[in-house]
């Protein structure tokens, strides 16, 4: 989750506050966690090619995947490496998840696997493999240290005295 910062801490906004020694040692992230819609506007279907909707995407833990279709013509079931090669569901025990926008949270980092067990639909492509990394080995967006994080606090504030202002 995202850390929130008062700017000043209990000091609060005023004048002759050394702005620049209050952010030194904090880390400031642009954009902390992500939704994926599984397949972008295409959603979850058949004969699309979800490795490579996933190749160029960072997941991390805390990120929610996001399967949106057209219940009940599909569903997404969890599994392992095995069963998504082979497009096997898991035992009857396991219920898929069948809502048509189902949301899945990546509370821990490793291989996941995920596949359609209506018919042959994982056959017809519908089956995703992602790898999530730790949060504190990948970060979405940009981390900013030293000199320039005080800057933007800096910006920050001058930016947020301007709107109270008017």
């Amino acid at each position: 989750m995202a850390k929130e910062f008062v700017v000043g801490d209990d000091s609060g906004w005023k004048t002759n506050f050394d702005y620049e020694a209050w952010a030194k040692d904090k880390v400031f992230r642009v954009g902390d966690t992500l939704e994926f819609v599984v397949g972008d506007d295409s959603g979850w279907k058949t004969n699309f090619d979800y490795e490579a909707w996933a190749k160029d995407k960072v997941f991390r833990v805390g990120d929610t995947l996001v399967f949106n279709y057209k219940a009940p013509n599909h569903n997404v079931f969890k599994v392992n490496g095995t069963g998504f090669k082979e497009c096997i569901k898991p035992t009857e025990n396991e219920a898929p998840l069948s809502s048509g926008n189902d949301k899945i949270d990546l509370n821990i980092s490793g291989n996941k696997w995920y596949i359609c067990s209506v018919k042959n639909h994982c056959d017809l492509g519908m089956k995703l493999f992602i790898t999530v990394s730790d949060e504190s080995s990948a970060v979405h967006g940009i981390t900013l240290s030293g000199s320039y994080q005080a800057f933007m606090a800096v910006i920050m504030a001058i930016t947020a005295i301007a709107a109270l202002s008017t």
